[in-house]
């Protein structure tokens, strides 16, 4: 009879740990959760400033392009200028 109350004893202690055990897993399975959350919306926003910067890009590369045509006409105008001799 001692024998199957220590048994149960060491069931009983066994089935504590498994609780204990799981409930350490729900706990960090919600931390995780929360993780992926938190990066999913770093990877928005990340995605979100790429999509901004290549904008910038492009209308950066535009002015460039705008700085030059309008450098070659004034240079076009002064030199009109200088035949005139003024």
């Amino acid at each position: 009879m001692t024998s199957e109350l220590e048994r149960i004893k060491i069931l009983e202690g066994k089935v504590s740990q498994v609780v204990e055990y799981i409930n350490k897993l729900l706990s960090e399975n919600g931390k995780l959760k929360q993780q992926v959350k938190e990066l999913k919306s770093e990877r928005k926003d990340f995605e979100d400033q790429t999509r901004r910067m290549e904008k910038l890009d492009e209308e950066a590369k535009k002015f460039a392009g705008e700085k030059k045509f309008l450098k070659d006409k004034i240079e076009a105008i002064i030199g009109q200028i200088d035949q005139v001799g003024i």
